[in-house]
């Protein structure tokens, strides 16, 4: 653009300078150097005013290129967040998982024997695994339905607790969120004393915000504030009371 513009001020200087000896006969030496020195004005304003228009046109095109750089750089940091938010979402689950395993080894026997005869521990154990292999695996609602068919299968099983917790957790992945404040409610009501227990009402409390049960979310933030006060989760509870 700047040789364009340049060629243009060569070419009026030379019509002007052309034009100078035509123009002697109609008006006085003055009077002519006036009319050329307006026109090399004109003329040197037009080039200021191209250039700066043309600066002006390739600093836009340089910002609008940087916010584009920014755009990419910050969803490639929101994409390593969430995939790191995710592993780290795995991650817990798969160590209480393998918790949960560990603990079961170490219970005793004597509650196994509690059961009717009619139960057989093998099959129990059995039908624990594949619900527990199907929540590790990623397949939320087949996990819910397995671990809700576990606890109806065997009430008095030493794995009911962890049956409950799971099954909730598995509920509330796949979106079933009553499903999931029920199990979840079971679970701290049935084994309170569990150290999961405040994170059980805790993950009740969301199933009951996404249902939209404003009188449930109160009462089990009370219950969990007053039960579990020095817990993570019971502080939070007592904050959020505090601002309703």
């Amino acid at each position: 653009m700047r040789r364009g513009l340049a060629s243009l001020v060569a070419a009026l200087l030379l019509a002007a300078a052309v034009s100078l000896p035509a123009r002697a006969g109609l008006f006085d030496d003055d009077e002519a150097r006036k009319q050329i020195a307006q026109q090399r004005a004109e003329i040197t304003d037009l080039a200021k005013r191209a250039d700066t228009a043309s600066r002006n046109q390739m600093d836009f095109a340089n910002q609008v290129e940087a916010i584009k750089a920014d755009i990419a750089k910050l969803r490639g940091q929101i994409e390593v967040l969430t995939y790191g938010l995710e592993a780290a979402q795995k991650r817990q689950m798969d160590f209480y998982v393998d918790l949960d395993n560990r603990l079961r080894k170490l219970e005793p026997t004597a509650e196994a024997k509690a059961e009717p005869a009619k139960v057989d521990p093998a099959l129990e154990t059995r039908d624990y695994e594949a619900a527990l292999a199907s929540l590790k695996a990623g397949k939320f609602k087949e996990a819910g339905a397995a671990f809700v068919a576990f606890i109806k299968a065997y009430p008095t099983s030493s794995l009911a607790a962890p049956a409950h917790y799971w099954g909730g957790y598995a509920h509330a992945q796949a979106r079933d969120h009553a499903g999931a404040a029920d199990l979840f409610g079971k679970f701290a009501a049935g084994w309170p004393k569990d150290e999961r227990a405040p994170a059980a009402l805790e993950s009740r409390v969301a199933s009951l915000e996404v249902l939209k049960d404003l009188k449930g979310v109160r009462a089990t933030l009370e219950l969990l504030a007053e039960k579990y006060p020095n817990s993570e989760a019971g502080k939070k509870a007592k904050l959020r009371l505090k601002k309703k």
